[in-house]
């Protein structure tokens, strides 16, 4: 049995894995979605504010604390690619599998902020210029959708390798979206080391909605 800990991108919830969660237990694996610091519901201004990547780090290693939880295989949506790397790299060998679904791969020294392309950069710029502190969902998209912590996205992840020692690395890129994803170059960097597996997937952004089959099926290893 493995146990997934799934991770949601920036704006949304455990929810955001709603369709491949009981596609994973059914096929007998225990399933952990998770819902990080500043985007629960009744998370007040104070709390988005202070939370970063550390926090959101942190989120993770206290869940696999919580639930006792080794050999974790950890599933990072988008923005969650950089909260799987650095909860990994301080997760003293807990985590067995990396699965960087559509999501960033960060090296030391890099921030989400310096790793989007202008497109998103212009996306958390707009969204932020209300409070300076949240930034709001892009428009239409989910409505559970909730405002994300901007020092999440500008803060820089500090990693020691053993992030790069993790037994099974995984990248899936989704084709579907090419005029704006940031992950192209991501892809082919990915490709050429031999340290990771690419995955192709003919989706956008959001395969999880759009192909939980096709999702479920490459975390299970069909």
């Amino acid at each position: 049995m493995t146990t997934f800990v799934l991770v949601p991108g920036a704006w949304k919830g455990s929810w955001a894995f709603e369709a491949v969660v009981p596609l994973l237990e059914r096929a007998g694996h225990a399933v952990h979605a998770l819902t990080l610091t500043g985007l629960r519901p009744d998370d007040d201004n104070a709390t988005v504010a202070t939370a970063n990547l550390d926090t959101h780090a942190d989120d993770v290693l206290r869940h696999l604390d919580r639930n006792d939880i080794t050999g974790a295989t950890l599933v990072g949506h988008s923005y969650a690619g950089m909260v799987i790397a650095a909860a990994a790299d301080r997760a003293g060998g807990r985590v067995s599998r990396l699965v960087h679904l559509d999501a960033f791969v960060p090296r030391d020294g890099e921030s989400w902020w310096s790793s989007a392309n202008e497109y998103f950069r212009e996306v958390v710029a707009a969204g932020a210029a209300a409070t300076g502190y949240a930034v709001r969902p892009p428009d239409g998209g989910d409505p559970r959708r909730r405002s994300h912590p901007l020092a999440s996205f500008l803060q820089t992840i500090r990693l020691t390798g053993a992030f790069a020692r993790v037994p099974r690395r995984e990248f899936v890129y989704c084709s579907g979206w090419e005029d704006r994803t940031p992950f192209a170059e991501l892809r082919t960097r990915l490709h050429a080391d031999p340290g990771w597996q690419v995955h192709d997937l003919p989706t956008g952004h959001d395969a999880m909605h759009e192909a939980p089959e096709a999702v479920a099926a490459l975390l299970l290893g069909e």
